[in-house]
């Protein structure tokens, strides 16, 4: 038996503080709280809020690496440190510290304490008949935070234990783990706002141990967030004139992402389209994360350089100077005192590099097997790929632009010899967390939310989600996942800002390079572009739409790789497919043939797709 409380520590309080973007999470602001003081008034509240992001800083390395190492854009190198080749392997042991469920639990119960002390101490942000102020922002913070983290880590483990707001301690978690079914908390402290007053309140309470999967999370936590939250997101612009803050604490449009990114993994098509579309159907001055030529060609590396809230929604911020750090660079570059250890798996290299633009077609439609090209076009997603999410190098040379383009000249030209001769001894780097970056700075942004995501989420939607007709029958709107995922033709075309895409921003949206749903896919060979097949789907409309769904995948692995998302994107479309070789077959892809068929024949267990961390009981 523990005793539990609602005191939140007081070295959480002054891990972090922050004043503007560029102190946040500042370690040397100067906090001394002591108990006759803490929660006084809303300058501890705040350092407490700066807390929690310092904590959920602490997850973005354990993130990025089982949600891309898992899966098939990413793989190691023979400098990798033995936990990643585990992950590599799926073969996890207990003591894997990128397996490790501790960060997730100290995240999880330092925000149970926050919104214990919030409940107990400003009981107003339970009332809904009242006008939101900052502590009801600063609850939907800390609820949007925890659903985050309860999320992260059911995709993660398959199962978690639910942690009850009581539990406010890594010790009382420890303890609540290794109880049998149920818990007794056998003394609540409270301390009231002068410390001391009436500061112990006895009780016995019986808590049971629950594990939740995947569904039980998301269905407690939309509806927590649906019904709890009154607002979110504390307003430091009036206070730091900062615009980029919004985009590094959780506010409404994070929310909508999060809420939208649950109801998506349960399946539950409307509602995901509906918290999607509050975020792409804005209507505010600037038409907001509506995606238009600001990030277009050679300015889409930008996203990787600075918050901007045009294109992020939420952001997990770094800085050298306040000595917030991550490990990117280490893991990713082969320079100085980096250690090389993980880089892009050829199936990532292979999608950048066989889609082409600029090409046009000569359809025979009485005769497909006529059909030829009349352009070939100009090979390879340069603006999002080579140069910004990865990068050739010789030892320690980085392959120059002239170099890159004469290598698909040479392929092109069928010159196998001199192609593989200009790329001999080269490997790949991951590029994304190093662009504009010091060879030590280790302080590249991680996000969560963009709005390319978002509106590539909504393609996936529109191919299936459906809708009544006028003459009853049931149909998809296939043509708004089109203008998602090309040129926004979606959107009202009468706006005053020019929708363009997230492939049409890369010059990919335009003639034959625009992805479209057709009875007719010619197939194509990947270094030439010439016409080499075609299949033909008339007749079988579930796999027209399973294969423009491959195509949104593909779509989302080059616009969003290494993000940490691609693992838990073939294990949902497996999932609606109910087909686990198809996450088993794209995940074997990446690794040597005597490897291959050994990872697939595991992935094609669905129970081998979690770290079984808690054992079911």
């Amino acid at each position: 038996m523990k005793k539990s409380g609602i005191i939140f520590s007081v070295t959480i309080a002054i891990l972090l503080g922050c004043v503007s973007c560029e102190e946040f999470l500042n370690p040397d602001q100067e906090l001394k709280i002591t108990e006759d003081k803490l929660f006084d008034d809303w300058y501890e509240y705040r350092a407490i809020e700066m807390g929690l992001y310092g904590l959920q800083q602490d997850l973005v390395e354990q993130l990025m690496i089982l949600g891309e190492l898992r899966g098939d854009l990413l793989t190691i190198t023979d400098n990798a440190d033995a936990d990643m080749v585990e992950i590599y392997n799926f073969n996890v042991s207990r003591e894997n510290k990128y397996a490790s469920p501790t960060k997730f639990f100290k995240l999880i119960t330092s925000c149970n304490n926050l919104i214990s002390v919030l409940e107990d101490e400003h009981p107003e942000v339970l009332d809904h008949s009242l006008a939101p102020n900052n502590y009801d922002r600063l609850y939907g913070e800390a609820l949007c935070m925890r659903a985050w983290t309860y999320f992260n880590a059911v995709r993660i483990y398959g199962r978690v234990p639910f942690i009850p707001e009581r539990i406010t301690g890594m010790e009382e978690v420890e303890t609540f783990l290794n109880s049998p079914d149920t818990y007794t908390d056998s003394v609540h402290i409270i301390f009231d706002r002068d410390g001391y007053h009436n500061d112990t309140t006895s009780r016995d309470t019986v808590l049971e141990k629950q594990y939740l999967d995947t569904d039980l999370i998301i269905d407690h936590f939309t509806d927590e967030l649906e019904n709890k939250i009154k607002a979110v997101g504390v307003n430091h612009f009036i206070e730091n004139n900062d615009e980029s803050w919004e985009i590094t604490v959780w506010g409404a449009f994070s929310m909508h992402a999060l809420m939208g990114h649950m109801y998506l993994t349960r399946g539950n098509l409307a509602a995901a389209r509906e918290h999607f579309e509050l975020i792409t159907e804005n209507t505010s001055e600037s038409y907001r994360y509506h995606i238009d030529n600001a990030f277009g060609y050679d300015k889409w590396r930008e996203i990787f350089q600075d918050i901007d809230n045009r294109e992020h929604i939420y952001t997990i911020w770094f800085n050298k100077e306040n000595f917030q750090q991550n490990r990117f660079q280490e893991f990713f570059e082969p320079f100085g005192p980096h250690k090389y250890m993980l880089k892009p798996s050829y199936p990532a290299i292979f999608n950048w590099e066989t889609v082409w633009r600029g090409s046009a077609i000569d359809i025979n439609t009485s005769n497909p097997n006529k059909t030829v090209m009349d352009r070939l076009g100009v090979p390879t997603d340069f603006w999002r790929g080579f140069g910004s999410s990865y990068l050739y190098v010789n030892n320690g040379v980085v392959m120059d632009d002239q170099d890159y383009i004469r290598m698909f000249s040479l392929r092109a030209d069928g010159d196998v010899r001199n192609s593989r001769a200009l790329m001999e001894n080269m490997d790949t780097i991951v590029y994304k967390y190093s662009i504009e970056k010091d060879i030590y700075d280790q302080d590249a942004n991680y996000s969560i939310y963009r709005a390319a995501g978002i509106h590539l989420y909504l393609a996936e939607i529109y191919t299936y989600i459906v809708y009544w007709r006028d003459n009853g029958q049931l149909a998809t709107n296939t043509k708004q996942a089109v203008g998602y995922l090309n040129d926004g033709s979606n959107y009202n075309t009468s706006s005053s800002r020019k929708e363009i895409g997230v492939r049409g921003r890369v010059g990919l949206a335009n003639g034959y390079s625009k992805i479209d749903i057709t009875t007719i896919k010619y197939i194509h060979d990947p270094f030439t572009n010439k016409i080499i097949g075609y299949l033909d789907y008339s007749g079988k409309i579930q796999r027209q739409k399973q294969d423009f769904e491959k195509s949104i995948l593909d779509e989302r692995a080059r616009e969003l790789a290494f993000e940490g998302e691609r693992f838990y994107d073939l294990m949902r479309v497996a999932r609606r497919r109910n087909d686990p070789s198809f996450l088993a077959k794209t995940v074997a892809a990446k690794y040597p043939s005597g490897k291959r068929e050994e990872i697939e024949t595991l992935l094609m267990d669905e129970s081998n797709w979690y770290i079984n961390y808690f054992q079911a009981e």
